[in-house]
């Protein structure tokens, strides 16, 4: 059972951290959730708790939260597989804290040129059982190291000070009651949802009404339009046009586009689809 890290008032240390959360480089959201529990196991058995940086027990602003606790968690660690953008930027301003860090990516990703220099923990991209076993240990390890180092060590640096002399970046904070929170929070929440509106308001403006299902009716009509002439070049290529208006022949088409996937996707469903392609079809055969 590895030692864990003793702390004040035998809370645990928050240990933030950074990885991606949604499909990249073709890995689905399943597999960054199997990532984050490994994760997870071997942050705990270091004596931290893990958490997200975009977590908080409170609701705030997300951008407001993740910068917060990328300054203030005594350690992060950071999953730069896939080289999602939202991951290498806050792991940038993580760096620029100059705050204890520890970068692992997959085996399949490359390593980026600014942040090489820093030593990564590899892990296998297909999570191979013996392999993360071995990588959680090593984590642990890595993790217990590095943060018994940056309370120990004044001159401690995860990677700012190896090119010079700078002042590192520090956030302001400030005591305020609990009456001032509250009317902070809200009025944060008051912009959020202002700039919500907002949005919603300029995509009204340039959004048509939709009279068919998810799509604005031109573009349902043109849509359903080219499915029908690909079906009838397709399966019907010989009809003359006497016989366009055929009961049988009007039925066929439409069974061929009910079971168009590309079609059902547009539509909410075979009620839709049966009246706009009436119509549609009434303009070919015309």
């Amino acid at each position: 059972m590895p030692k864990k890290i003793d702390t004040e008032e035998n809370q645990r240390l928050c240990c933030g951290l950074v990885m991606p959360i949604s499909s990249i480089d073709g890995c689905n959201e399943q597999h960054w959730l199997d990532v984050k529990d490994i994760l997870t196991e071997s942050i705990e058995s270091a004596g931290f708790q893990s958490k997200l940086v975009s977590y908080a027990d409170d609701v705030g602003i997300i951008q407001k939260r993740i910068i917060q606790n990328l300054y203030e968690n005594p350690m992060v660690v950071c999953d730069v597989s896939g080289k999602n953008p939202n991951v290498m930027f806050e792991l940038g301003m993580r760096l620029a804290f100059d705050k204890p860090t520890i970068i692992i990516k997959d085996a399949k990703t490359s390593y980026s040129f600014d942040t090489s220099p820093i030593e990564h923990l590899e892990y296998p991209r297909d999570l191979r059982f013996t392999k993360i076993v071995e990588f959680k240990e090593a984590l642990r390890e890595k993790i217990e190291a590095t943060y018994k180092r940056s309370i120990e060590d004044t001159s401690y640096t995860t990677f700012l000070k190896h090119f010079g002399t700078f002042t590192v970046a520090k956030l302001d904070s400030k005591e305020v009651s609990k009456e001032d929170f509250i009317i902070e929070e809200l009025r944060d929440l008051k912009k959020l949802v202002h700039r919500q509106e907002m949005i919603s308001r300029e995509n009204r403006m340039f959004i048509e009404p939709a009279r068919y299902g998810r799509v604005p009716s031109s573009k349902a009509k043109d849509i359903m339009k080219m499915e029908i002439l690909k079906a009838l070049e397709k399966d019907m290529p010989n009809i003359p046009p006497s016989e366009m208006n055929n009961d049988e022949v009007r039925h066929m088409l439409f069974e061929r586009i009910l079971n168009n996937k590309r079609i059902g996707r547009y539509f909410e469903g075979p009620e839709e689809i049966h009246v706009l392609f009436n119509q549609v079809f009434d303009d070919i055969a015309a």
